[in-house]
């Protein structure tokens, strides 16, 4: 039987989707708890919010995303990143998902992708659990509900975590696949309970079609100044980074956390709501983050509370460190009703730098920008990946290379266009350690970036006084009122100054190794900013 509200002409039937138990169109957030709780799928916990675990995959499953491999992407997908699937593997994966699914209840929620209709895709999800709709609903933009009537998508993705794949029949690495065909214009994910693939599958989308309209699509959260869109910043950013918390300042208007695209008209969020990791989170520092796990409809993944208060435990990992909660955009005051801003006037690179090595923040040339846009230093967070316990240093391009369909230079050379076009003042920000290594130092203080990303964003450090960085080459503020001098030269807040040497050493290396892949795809000025002497 067919609940809720649909298109007539756009049910599952009609794109020979059949033969399934009921299936329940667009329901709101009340109907979908109810919907979750009625099978088990989680528990219902303070102020309404929705308590769920994820079994044994807390965190995204990169290695098992494919790409089909037809002669519309074959020249375009960034091979290297991203594991092919022949046409022939993801016919045969359909055909055993759809099988599966018969006689099984489904949710389907009708939802758009970006906030700008002009660069919108409409995006059919079909989830096999409850609260995987309830999270999905929170995270995209939702329609207006008569707009559902009449809606039909561009992509559609099916979640189906009790299926597991065959490596041998599919063509795929393990019984956990994510499988993306823009021919047919579907993706299949199967055998990971973690939320988190559906609405990666759907950025990836766009980060793939985006670009050939000049658009760039940002890893990276987004805010201007209260009352005026003009002045907007953007944050790259891996998770852990700090995209979330910092992008969440009560003293600017919030865009979105996660992605974002930035148009010849300005930039706009893709989503409908916020993924915050909790992990030591804190109703101090992130007060309204933290009202966010007590009010209705928010998700809270893989946390410890107490069986009988339902309070949340913010520092026991034990499920995983990647414990997260969802929530709409609306439940931040700040937060910008139509998700849209201007061209970023200040673009901030942030790295989670495991070594200690790197400032808390460094001003960059428009060269220097690319040269760590693409290199993407930052440090895997423990539980973001599968397998990861605790902070490893990593290159990611782009600030989000798993997330990356099209090769690196593609995005960097349209970040570069849009610095040149419209001109933006960017900086490097390390949110990660100082004082030693990860397991020596310390977590670089919040209020300390934060006072150093304020006074960014409202021009206070273009006239202070500078130094230029001896091993990485960029100008470090040697002093901004409100954070300790010390803080601002790495080298003075190690205990053996000869340490950091040999650590930053160590890093100058890394980066020289890594930008070699990129030498032949860049400029010479590029070239010239280069870290150490890749070549």
């Amino acid at each position: 039987m067919t609940f809720g509200r649909v298109n007539p002409q756009f049910r599952l039937e009609g794109q020979q989707i059949d033969g399934l138990g009921n299936v329940y169109y667009n329901l709101m957030e009340p109907a979908l708890i109810e919907a979750a709780l009625k099978r088990g799928e989680g528990t219902l916990g303070n102020g309404g919010a929705f308590l769920v675990t994820t079994g044994k995959f807390t965190g995204r499953s990169p290695l098992d995303k494919h790409v089909v491999k037809t002669d519309s992407v074959a020249d375009t997908i960034w091979w290297e990143n991203n594991a092919e699937m022949s046409p022939e593997g993801f016919d045969a994966l359909y055909l055993d998902m759809i099988a599966h699914m018969q006689g099984k209840d489904y949710f389907v929620q009708d939802l758009v992708g970006g906030a700008d209709p002009r660069h919108a895709i409409n995006v059919r999800m079909v989830t096999e659990l409850a609260w995987h709709g309830l999270f999905i609903r929170t995270m995209l933009r939702r329609p207006d509900r008569e707009d559902l009537d009449d809606f039909t998508a561009d992509f559609t993705v099916i979640n189906c975590p009790s299926f597991q794949a065959d490596p041998k029949k599919h063509g795929c690495r393990s019984e956990t696949v994510i499988a993306m065909n823009f021919d047919r214009k579907l993706i299949l994910i199967g055998g990971t309970e973690y939320a988190g693939e559906n609405k990666k599958s759907v950025f990836t989308l766009l980060n793939y079609l985006l670009p050939e309209k000049n658009i760039m699509p940002m890893h990276c959260s987004a805010n201007h100044a209260t009352g005026n869109p003009v002045d907007t910043a953007v944050f790259f950013g891996l998770s852990g980074t700090g995209k979330t918390t910092l992008s969440a300042d009560p003293q600017r208007t919030l865009i979105g956390d996660d992605e974002h695209g930035w148009s010849d008209h300005g930039t706009f969020n893709f989503e409908g709501g916020c993924y915050a990791k909790t992990i030591n989170l804190s109703e101090e520092a992130e007060p309204e983050i933290y009202a966010t796990t007590t009010k209705f409809g928010t998700v809270i993944e893989n946390m410890v509370y107490d069986e009988e208060t339902r309070e949340l435990d913010f520092e026991d990992d034990s499920l995983t460190a990647n414990m997260r909660c969802a929530y709409p955009l609306h439940y931040i005051s700040n937060a910008s009703k139509k998700a849209v801003g201007g061209h970023p006037k200040n673009i901030i690179m942030l790295t989670c730098d495991a070594f200690g090595v790197l400032p808390p923040i460094a001003r960059l040339t428009p060269a220097q920008a690319m040269y760590h846009f693409l290199s993407g230093f930052t440090s895997k967070v423990a539980g973001t990946e599968r397998g990861v316990t605790e902070p490893e240093p990593t290159f990611s391009t782009c600030f989000g290379a798993p997330f990356m369909p099209r090769r690196p230079e593609v995005y960097g050379n349209l970040l570069r266009e849009k610095i040149a076009q419209h001109g933006a003042t960017c900086w490097l920000v390390n949110t990660g350690w100082t004082g030693g290594a990860y397991g020596t130092g310390s977590r670089m203080p919040i209020k300390a970036t934060r006072a150093l990303l304020t006074a960014a964003l409202e021009g206070d450090l273009a006239d202070v006084t500078y130094r230029k960085d001896a091993n990485f080459g960029f100008d470090v503020p040697v002093s901004v009122q409100g954070v300790a001098d010390i803080l601002l030269d790495p080298r003075r807040t190690w205990d053996n100054p000869e340490s950091y040497d040999r650590q930053a050493a160590k890093l100058v290396a890394m980066f020289s190794d890594n930008f070699g892949q990129y030498m032949d795809h860049i400029d010479d000025d590029v070239k010239a900013a280069a870290i150490g002497k890749a070549s």
